[in-house]
């Protein structure tokens, strides 16, 4: 087992006391965005001096995991190594954000591997601001709540979404902007849309004046509780337009749903499910990929029609999902995606962890947990080994480790989706 230390990425959107307070280190006044475990090359996490594999071999100090893992690719299992290759297929955050991301979609593994290639082929460097493929690895992912966290997450059905915007009816030229939602089918929500992200001069217009007039809907109708009746698609505007002014992509954040968590509820994502992260603090668990798609709400680069090829446009209501409750203090948040699963330890843990026959990242939050490891011996065997972790820690545990957690605290656990049964979970 392996204590390991990940990577801050300091991004404008984060937090800046949230992620030190979770990992027990003091804030320096910068945006900490995400907390990286894994073994992505961008941001791989790092052994810590000192540490024990299976009670006996030895990393060198300081290594990256990555690296490691290159050069003991058992480390992961073989039900892993036999879908993914000898690379760690999952990477686990902390993701902080005090403003709103950018809205966003990401590729499936056949649409990540062409478009990797032909970039490639045609020579675009792998750090150029204007490459869409990082990689050749699809990137579902899965958000956690650990504080209340709002999201906007795939397309409310459009004939609804139009009854909600007949709010903005009296701004002059808008009726004709969102007319196209009033036909069936994704047609009018893509028409909608590339009117929006790629706006001429007049629906650039229209848009702003549209803003505006959410402006004055919350300035005009909210007491000093902030309890006024106005329509919650209003004040979506006004929060996207303080942190993105006059941005035309907020009205494509007006034809998403918006779901609120409450701590320990999630959201998962598959391949081209438009979303923004607006704020809130959440584990958050996806394949080991950079690859976005970007559609607004950013500065950085925005391909629209790669984004509305590979966009899943369908109408789709959202409900937040619930772990399934185990014995031991495990909670499990199962997804349809093989490169990762994640359970939640707590506060009062007693069990064996799961998935021993794949390489697991265990990130304490909260509290202290005590690591009981053996390699096929039992727990009265005078070979086991007792590891202390405590909050803000993380752990890599190799394949193979059976591992008994006790502690009163909190935290996650990540392994590859594959090779593993869970009876009786749903």
């Amino acid at each position: 087992m392996h204590v390991v230390t990940g990577q801050v990425q300091h991004y404008d959107w984060g937090t800046t006391a949230e992620i030190p307070r979770l990992l027990g280190v003091e804030s320096d006044g910068r945006p900490w965005a995400e907390y990286w475990l894994g073994a992505h090359p961008k941001a791989p996490s790092v052994l810590a001096d000192g540490c024990h594999v299976n009670g006996a071999d030895r990393a060198d100090g300081g290594q990256p995991l990555d690296r490691w893992l290159a050069e003991h690719p058992d480390q992961l299992g073989q039900a892993s190594r036999e879908v993914f290759g000898d690379r760690l297929s999952f990477l686990l955050k902390i993701l902080s954000a005090e403003q709103p991301l950018s809205i966003q979609a990401h590729p499936s593994r056949t649409q990540a591997q062409m478009g990797f290639a032909q970039e490639n082929a045609a020579g675009v460097p792998i750090d150029d601001p204007l490459r869409l493929y990082r990689d050749d690895w699809p990137k579902p992912e899965m958000i956690v709540a650990l504080t209340e966290f709002h999201a906007l997450y795939g397309f409310r059905d459009p004939h609804a979404s139009r009854r909600m915007l007949a709010v903005f009816d009296a701004v002059d030229g808008f009726p004709g902007l969102v007319a196209p939602l009033e036909d069936p089918g994704s047609e009018g929500i893509a028409a909608v849309l590339t009117s929006c992200l790629q706006p001429d001069e007049q629906n650039r217009r229209v848009i702003a004046d549209m803003i505006a007039a959410a402006h004055d809907l919350v300035q005009d109708n909210d007491p000093p509780s902030g309890q006024g009746k106005v329509p919650q698609l209003a004040r979506t505007a006004v929060e996207l337009d303080r942190a993105h002014p006059g941005d035309p992509s907020i009205l494509a954040a007006l034809l998403m749903n918006r779901v609120h968590l409450r701590p320990g509820e999630s959201l998962f994502l598959g391949a081209g499910t438009m979303h923004a992260y607006l704020h809130g603090t959440g584990i958050e668990i996806m394949a080991s990929s950079d690859n976005v798609l970007r559609g607004g709400l950013t500065s950085k680069h925005i391909d629209v029609p790669a984004l509305l090829d590979q966009a899943d446009l369908t109408a789709t209501s959202v409900e937040p999902w619930r772990p399934q409750q185990l014995p031991g203090g495990l909670q499990h948040y199962r997804t349809p995606f093989p490169e990762f699963t994640l359970w939640r330890l707590g506060e009062c843990v007693e069990t064996d962890l799961p998935a021993t026959g794949l390489g697991r990242i265990l990130l304490v939050l909260d509290g202290r947990m005590s690591l009981t490891t053996s390699a096929g011996v039992t727990s009265n065997d005078t070979s086991a080994e007792v590891t202390q972790v405590r909050a803000g820690q993380a752990v890599w545990i190799s394949a193979g480790q059976q591992v008994h957690v006790t502690g009163s605290a909190v935290g996650f656990l990540a392994a590859p989706g594959v090779g593993q049964e869970f009876p009786d979970e749903l």
